[in-house]
């Protein structure tokens, strides 16, 4: 069993979801919507800065806003997810040492994301002066939700995540003269994630079902693991059988910045450069398994309930160091005519910082329970974004957006089922209806269609042992998804 899973998790955590999305809707974990208002032109809109929201995107343009102003939002993701099992097996390509591969047997894995869910945004600015603007918005950088069942195929790579995640980003901008501003804020990020994942009992000593000093003090290590999975050692005679359950829990608070620039070339012309900075995070929490559904006698000296509750996979503390990439984005905004104005945006995401995740779990009774180990072997990516406004009469504006976007995942052989991902288009439309002088209201919907995805994934530990100390059950997850997904938002705007 693979508490590496947390280490995605954690990312997850980096990762929901205070809520998010089955598969967050932006590269990697990332959120896709912290703004209505931006999410209505694609997000093409980071020098726009017409509201609030633009702490987010860009806080020197919290300049360009009067008096005191209040930004609520909810974005609601509809997922649909469709996944097909093209020959998952147990335990990976071992035939060398004598391990056969054997399918995993199971499902496609049935509606394993969620029907909806949502993510809150709130963005509060005060302008204090001439040249000093402050803020502060509250939102959901990074999501993850799926629920794969206890019996889909890709089981032992992952039964289900869980990612929730919250910033609190006060901020301040300074308004040089009439064209340039700056603006720089601090980040208090919380996140919390949860994993589920399933360890085989049948596939000799793999260490998610059995526990380390069982193995070495018991059974002999290796050379048992490989007699037990070719049918002729302890294990297999003792008719042992059925699926092990470890849930994974963690939680950790981190800390960011991030930073912007805006030039006005006129009165209808401005660009914006802006800079987010990673979090490093260490999400600390435990890892607890159960049993129920296994079935049979352990074998050697376990011969009485409490040897063999010895004997398996203990629950330990768990955790793992997490950095969430930063981000690099250019923009630029023109009122066309009184009616028209166009943008766009460019954005950069230091996606390579994930690699490798280790989920280092606790000494138990003196004995080592190895690290659970994911690999992402991610890559940098970019999003590309276009949006224009229509002011079609004094109550209603349009809006409209298209933006293509990179997944980090560079092979079949790093897509993960925690993150199924690839490249993505989106389309967007959105309209801000003017209620009285001081309120507003943004409505978006947002449809995004990503490209169909393969997977064959091996997690590469080895269930021999012969690895080292790491836990895991060696399996290969091989598969396909069909993924798209719809985004409803609402934001409520006031004026004071």
């Amino acid at each position: 069993m693979k508490l590496k899973h947390l280490s995605l998790s954690v990312m997850i955590m980096g990762t929901a979801l205070g809520l998010a999305s089955t598969q967050a809707a932006a590269s990697g974990y990332q959120f896709g919507s912290q703004s209505v208002s931006g999410q209505g032109t694609a997000h093409a809109n980071g020098a726009e800065a017409n509201d609030p929201s633009t702490i987010f995107t860009n806080p020197a343009g919290l300049s360009r806003l009067d008096g005191t102003q209040l930004a609520i939002g909810a974005t609601l993701v509809v997922p649909h997810s469709e996944y097909t099992d093209n020959g998952s097996v147990t335990t990976g390509n071992f035939a060398a040492i004598g391990i056969p591969s054997r399918a995993t047997g199971g499902g496609n894995g049935g509606t394993f994301a969620p029907k909806a869910v949502a993510a809150p945004t709130f963005y509060l600015s005060r302008k204090i002066n001439d040249k000093i603007t402050a803020g502060v918005g509250i939102f959901v950088p990074y999501g993850a939700k799926l629920d794969y069942g206890f019996d889909w195929a890709g089981r032992y790579a992952l039964k289900s995540v869980n990612l929730q995640s919250l910033n609190i980003n006060p901020s301040m901008s300074f308004k040089l003269d009439d064209r340039h501003s700056f603006g720089f804020g601090v980040s208090a990020q919380y996140m919390k994630a949860t994993l589920e994942q399933m360890a085989d009992s049948t596939t000799g000593l793999n260490a998610g079902i059995y526990s380390a000093a069982y193995k070495q003090a018991i059974l002999g290590g290796a050379s048992a693991a490989v007699a037990d999975a070719t049918g002729k050692g302890a294990v297999a005679l003792a008719g042992i059988k059925g699926d092990g359950l470890a849930h994974v829990e963690g939680d950790d608070w981190g800390f960011g910045w991030n930073v912007g620039y805006m030039f006005q070339l006129d009165e209808n012309t401005r660009f914006g450069l802006a800079y987010r900075s990673s979090v490093k995070q260490t999400l600390q929490g435990s890892s607890t398994w159960t049993f129920d559904n296994v079935t049979g006698v352990i074998p050697g000296s376990a011969t009485t309930p409490a040897q063999a509750a010895k004997a398996k996979h203990p629950n330990a503390s768990a955790s793992v160091d997490v950095t969430t990439p930063e981000t690099v984005s250019a923009n630029f905004f023109h009122q066309l005519n009184p009616k028209v104005a166009l943008m766009g945006d460019v954005t950069w995401v230091r996606n390579s910082r994930l690699k490798q995740l280790n989920i280092k779990q606790s000494v138990v009774n003196g004995t080592v329970q190895g690290d659970l180990v994911l690999h992402q072997n991610w890559k940098d990516t970019w999003r590309l974004s276009l949006g224009s406004n229509y002011q079609l009469n004094d109550s209603w504006m349009l809006r409209g957006g298209v933006a293509w976007e990179q997944s980090p995942v560079q092979s079949d052989n790093d897509r993960h089922p925690a993150l199924p991902d690839s490249d993505r288009l989106w389309l967007s439309l959105g309209a801000n209806y003017k209620i009285s002088k001081q309120s507003s209201i943004d409505l978006a919907y947002s449809f995004i269609d990503f490209k169909n995805a393969s997977m064959n994934y091996t997690d590469a530990c080895d269930p021999t042992g012969q690895s080292g100390t790491c836990t895991g059950n060696g399996g290969t997850v091989k598969g396909s998804y069909k993924t798209y997904l719809q985004l409803i938002g609402v934001q409520y705007n006031y004026r004071f």
